[in-house]
């Protein structure tokens, strides 16, 4: 079910909505460089260490399913802020940590606190517009948010040295305030007090609709695509390439460029074109990507030639994370926090499930990570084809200066 498009985002709500929507690459990339300080100063094992990152993952998985339905009930702003607030009081505990069970009590709730401005960034989008307006807000979302991975390891590279990990911790913390300033200054509240009697009365009901399922999971499959080759991508690079460190830090960078390009891309044709018809699009070209990247993969040839099909592969992306977003959103206007809540949850949880299967088998091969990608953008097509029939898609001109004239 496809509503007519709405769209009355202006650039700067967008890019608030985008730094939310960032919290976890940065929470998660930016302190990696900063393991091995942390288990010294601290007295404590690698492993504890490590568990500093599964903590924050956890609670941002479960924040989403708490604040996804407290703003269906009570509103947008009022979880927001509160969430937000509390962000950055634990992230300046994090940094101040005296012990490595206080530092991983304090990442589990960062994780929580944190997830708000996911959850509910997307639930504001689902607010505003609708249709290809949704679809391309976050396809512009992405591009903001997409320089987020780019930025936050190399970033925390650089600091470590100087400031050490509580400095960097600092900085995540500062980031924290970044965002609750923007939430305070920029985000409205968009759910008014009528429509949240219908979110009260839908709740998670409303998520067995067969538009919202086939949407999500064509999101969530898709994005494990991602996660398949962001867990494997140290060692396919470094290893059965033979990059240096530098090199797979360009690698990375290019592909997640790459990424940031196609959405873009994908943002400008969602104005003539339907969502539907930009997922038949990406969900086509991802399982062609991955499908050329398992021959490659299988072939006598050198590794080096894994580098294009990976390039596409992750590409494609940009044509199926935005308007699957949109779509399984559309679906639920009525619960669109818990609607939000549960993509987000389940885009994490299947991630980090799949995450692990990229090692199975021995040998430096790519083989393990292209059998999952290509099983994985074979599903999504799967998924993608149980979507219903859209309705006529008849879209209002686009006011100048918001979303919809901006890009």
């Amino acid at each position: 079910m496809t509503s007519p498009s709405r769209s009355a985002i202006p650039v700067p709500l967008l890019l608030v909505l985008a730094l939310l929507a960032s919290v976890a690459p940065f929470g998660i990339d930016l302190y990696l460089p900063a393991f091995p300080r942390m288990a010294a100063e601290l007295g404590t094992s690698d492993t504890a260490v490590q568990l500093t990152l599964t903590m924050f993952l956890l609670g941002l998985a479960a924040g989403q399913l708490v604040f996804g339905p407290l703003s269906d009930r009570w509103g947008r702003r009022g979880p927001l802020l509160a969430g937000s607030a509390v962000f950055v009081g634990v992230s300046v505990l994090a940094a101040l940590a005296p012990t490595i069970e206080v530092l991983l009590a304090a990442r589990l709730v960062q994780g929580l606190t944190a997830a708000a401005g996911m959850v509910i960034g997307r639930a504001v989008i689902a607010d505003l517009a609708t249709g290809r307006a949704a679809a391309r807000a976050f396809s512009l979302m992405m591009i903001v948010g997409g320089v987020a991975p780019v930025v936050a390891p190399l970033v925390g590279s650089l600091l470590v040295d100087g400031i050490g990990w509580r400095g960097v911790l600092f900085v995540l913390a500062g980031l924290a305030v970044a965002m609750l300033a923007g939430s305070v200054t920029v985000v409205p509240e968009t759910l008014p007090r009528s429509r949240r009697g219908t979110a009260r009365t839908g709740g998670f009901r409303v998520l067995g609709r067969r538009a919202y399922l086939a949407a999500t999971a064509t999101f969530v499959l898709s994005f494990a695509v991602l996660m398949a080759y962001i867990s494997a991508s140290p060692f396919l690079y470094q290893v059965v390439i033979g990059t240096s460190p530098v090199g797979y830090g360009l690698l990375f960078s290019l592909n997640a460029l790459g990424l940031v390009g196609s959405s873009a891309v994908a943002s400008r044709l969602l104005r003539r074109h339907h969502p539907r018809r930009m997922l038949t699009i990406g969900t086509t070209w991802l399982v062609t990507a991955a499908a050329v990247l398992l021959v490659v993969a299988l072939l006598p040839v050198g590794p080096v030639w894994l580098v294009v099909p990976i390039f596409g592969t992750v590409a494609a992306l940009g044509f199926v994370l935005g308007p699957a977003t949109a779509l399984a959103l559309d679906a639920v206007p009525g619960a669109a926090g818990t609607g939000s809540a549960v993509l987000g949850t389940a885009q994490f949880g299947f991630g980090a499930a799949i995450s692990p299967l990229v090692s199975v088998g021995t040998g430096h091969s790519a083989l393990p990570m292209a059998v999952v990608m290509v099983v994985l953008a074979g599903l999504a097509v799967g998924a993608f084809r149980l979507l219903p029939a859209p309705s006529p898609d008849v879209t209002a001109p686009e006011p100048a200066g918001s979303l919809a004239g901006s890009a």
